[in-house]
């Protein structure tokens, strides 16, 4: 094992853009594990957009990342050393309190332990299984409550939890409308997720299309956007 844990700290708050210097790699000596801790190194880490407004010196659903600290994400990693009752060495353990690192040194009370779904990849409990599978899932199902035969409008469609709420809609019966930027998205949408259209808000007005695609109005929205695309979707929801 090595005694050395690299890590990407957060030393300037970037504006617009990251750029070179916003970002550093370091190494650090690797820290003992405490009493009710585990030592878990890191697998996976899933890149989110949301990555980016925890960047950013202002309160959301989750404090900003302080300056010359580790990178949040959430990460799986495999226990290499435990020193609690509620982790052995080997289990395998989803945390947001390692980050951008090789190793994270952190309390039981912050993983959480992953149980492997029999024929899919480990990586699926980072998407169907993880998070963003929830997300969509629980906003179709139990937020929005689709129903066969209700017209949804997902933006971002073609990211992790559009593409997974689409679908979901679509087995309940639903007419999925999806938005997301460029040709290719929005035929993978169509062509391999089944969404009954998409709209390419880069090359095409998001109203008009909306207009074109529902003249009727539109039931329900997931939105993940906001803005003009929000507007656009809410100014013809049926109320």
């Amino acid at each position: 094992m090595s005694s050395i844990n690299r890590q990407w700290v957060l030393r300037s708050r970037p504006k617009g853009a990251i750029a070179d210097g916003d970002l550093e790699l370091v190494e650090r000596p690797l820290p003992e594990t405490g009493e009710g801790q585990i030592r878990v190194r890191t697998l996976y880490l899933s890149l989110d957009p949301t990555n980016r407004t925890w960047m950013n010196d202002s309160e959301g659903y989750l404090p900003p990342v302080g300056l010359g600290d580790v990178m949040r994400g959430l990460t799986l990693g495999v226990v290499e050393d435990s020193r609690s009752e509620r982790f052995a060495v080997g289990d395998v353990v989803s945390t947001a309190a390692g980050g951008w690192a090789d190793y994270a040194v952190l309390d039981a009370a912050a993983a959480s332990k992953v149980h492997r779904a029999p024929g899919l990849p480990l990586t699926a409990n980072m998407s169907v299984l993880g998070m963003t599978g929830m997300t969509a899932y629980f906003g179709v199902t139990d937020v929005l409550k689709a129903k066969a035969g209700e017209t949804l409008v997902i933006s971002a469609a073609a990211g992790a939890v559009g593409s997974i709420a689409g679908q979901i809609a679509k087995q309940r019966g639903c007419r999925v409308i999806g938005i997301a930027g460029g040709p290719e998205k929005c035929a993978w949408l169509t062509r391999d997720l089944g969404f009954d259209a998409a709209i390419d808000y880069k090359n095409e007005d998001v109203g008009a299309a909306l207009d074109r695609l529902a003249p009727d109005g539109i039931d329900l929205n997931f939105e993940n956007v906001g803005g003009d695309i929000m507007i656009a979707v809410f100014n013809r929801l049926k109320v």
